[in-house]
């Protein structure tokens, strides 16, 4: 087969090309998971604006902006936004891959879907709750148990799908 027969959907007994937009799937994965880059992309930039509204400048060589003459460090609002940068980098990123593999699986589409939709909007509101809009627990438990769970549902999905290949 060339390489064009194998991008091109396929209908009857067997199944569309897993890993191409054209499987719907496959396509809210790209959407989602480009959301969630994005988000923490801004996370950075976020992390930058508190230290700087705050004077906060944790490099010698930072100082030279704002004219200061000290390091600082532990700014509770820059900490905070920190602490929900790194726990994206935490969380996020097994999402991400377990994601990708549970897609490569060709799970039930409209369960895969939701799965990923639920999961990274979840994401997107502990960043809400933890860095923007500090609100009381369990909101943001909730929000890390949710996308915690689903990755776990994910990996347990693929490893049973393919534990026969080893």
């Amino acid at each position: 087969m060339d390489n064009k027969t194998l991008a091109t959907p396929i209908t009857g007994p067997m199944r569309l090309v897993l890993l191409d937009r054209s499987n719907p799937v496959f396509a809210c994965y790209l959407v989602w998971m480009s959301l969630l880059v994005l988000k923490m992309l801004c996370m950075s930039l976020l992390t930058a604006r508190q230290r700087m509204r705050t004077k906060t400048f944790a490099n010698p060589e930072d100082l030279r902006l704002p004219k200061l003459s000290e390091v600082r460090f532990g700014d509770a609002h820059v900490e905070r936004v920190r602490r929900a940068h790194r726990n994206d980098l935490e969380n996020v990123l097994p999402f991400m891959l377990m994601s990708l593999a549970y897609v490569a699986t060709g799970p039930h589409p409209m369960v895969a879907r939701l799965v990923i939709r639920i999961g990274a909007s979840a994401r997107v509101l502990h960043t809400m709750v933890y860095a923007f809009i500090p609100v009381p627990q369990p909101a943001r438990t909730l929000a890390f148990f949710t996308t915690f769970l689903i990755t776990c549902f994910e990996a347990i999905y693929v490893l049973v799908c393919c534990i026969k290949y080893i």
